[in-house]
């Protein structure tokens, strides 16, 4: 997500999806934070020194951010997003765990890290651990007691045996091997030349609470120029129904008119003939009701509100337009991988990069002048 306009490429694609909460690795962000969109809201946690060094975090549509009660950043590979249920809360773990070619010492940090996370979990919360695992799940009898018979590999790599003892620690089920579908639903990382495809993305959950996830596939279509596939989960929580704020926005009044003498001596004459106008009373509510009155009609006058600056965004038709024509020949790509298939789609993705970043550099330049 470093490269301009992924984050709203990534947005779009998934406003045209019914997910409402979306689980990201590989941000490549600095730090953690909260960006609080129009649609959407994005949390993340990274690396807090440098950029371009892995990066999770969740996306959120806006008819689900007010069910979320918090957010845990912990480090650049893992974070913790807490969602309120009906009956009981959700806590989803989003990861993003070694490869398999890693040292033995980073895998230990790992889940040690991932563990610490797990016990403070309230022990009433739905926990769901999801994310790129860089894991293969085999079908081996060892691991029957938390696996299923659905898996797109026979026989588990190291990172799938770690995977598999760290369930069965926790009484969690690998939900992603229970769903019997198509292979090509199944796969989840796709190498460069296309040839192979493997499972490594990978969906856990408690044994007590096994029967919310009702289905778990990849879906093809959404793409951000990944070599992973987007992994839908179907969840059945009831989620509280949250109470809608009654207050009232409140005034903004126009600064620079309250700083200009010549607009302030206007004000307090008209100020001065409302309260001269009001009725005399004896209740003090109903007299300061008349002062309260007296001062926002003289304001609204006079002063007057301020314009609310609408921000300028730099992703305009133009770029959707370049992202849609990209994803449109990756699809003719994955469904029917040529040479002429291959060098469109890259064309093309150097093409929509190249706009963005036009973009962007000219909506810097214009908001630094």
């Amino acid at each position: 997500m470093l490269k301009p306009g992924k984050m709203q490429e990534i947005a779009e694609q998934i406003q045209n999806t019914t997910l409402q909460i979306v689980a990201l690795q590989e941000i490549r962000w600095k730090e953690y934070g909260h960006i609080r969109k129009k649609d959407y809201s994005l949390y993340y946690s990274c690396n807090p020194d440098t950029t371009g060094q892995f990066g999770t975090g969740f996306l959120v549509k806006k008819e689900t951010e007010k069910n979320i009660l918090g957010f845990e950043p912990y480090n650049e590979r893992m974070c913790k997003l807490r969602i309120k249920g009906k009956y009981h809360n959700l806590s989803l773990i989003c990861v993003h765990a070694p490869t398999e070619d890693s040292d033995n010492t980073v895998k230990e940090q790992f889940f040690e890290d991932l563990q610490r996370i797990q016990d403070r979990i309230p022990k009433h919360d739905a926990t769901v651990l999801l994310g790129d695992m860089n894991a293969k799940i085999g079908l081996e009898d060892a691991y029957s007691s938390v696996t299923r018979k659905y898996s797109l590999h026979k026989e588990s790599n190291s990172n799938g045996e770690l995977i598999c003892k760290y369930a069965a620690a926790n009484n969690m089920y690998i939900m992603s091997t229970k769903f019997n579908h198509k292979k090509i639903y199944k796969g989840t990382w796709v190498s460069p030349d296309g040839n192979t495809c493997n499972q490594i993305d990978h969906v856990l959950e408690n044994q007590n609470k096994s029967s919310m996830i009702q289905d778990v596939r990849t879906l093809r279509r959404p793409s951000c120029d990944s070599d992973l596939y987007l992994v839908k989960i179907v969840i059945t929580q009831k989620l509280v129904r949250a109470q809608q704020n009654s207050n009232t926005q409140r005034k903004q009044w126009n600064r620079k008119n309250l700083q200009n003498k010549e607009k302030l001596n206007p004000y307090r004459q008209s100020l001065y003939n409302k309260l001269e106008m009001a009725e005399e009373c004896q209740d003090i509510n109903t007299e300061w009701q008349q002062i309260k009155d007296s001062v926002l009609n003289a304001v609204t006058e006079v002063i007057q509100k301020e314009n609310k600056k609408l921000r300028k965004e730099w992703w305009d038709d133009e770029c959707r337009k370049a992202m849609e024509e990209k994803n449109l020949a990756r699809m003719k790509c994955i469904n029917r991988r040529t040479r002429i298939n291959q060098n469109d789609y890259m064309q093309k993705r150097k093409t929509a990069n190249g706009i963005c970043e036009r973009k962007k550099k000219e909506w810097l330049n214009d908001k630094i002048k």
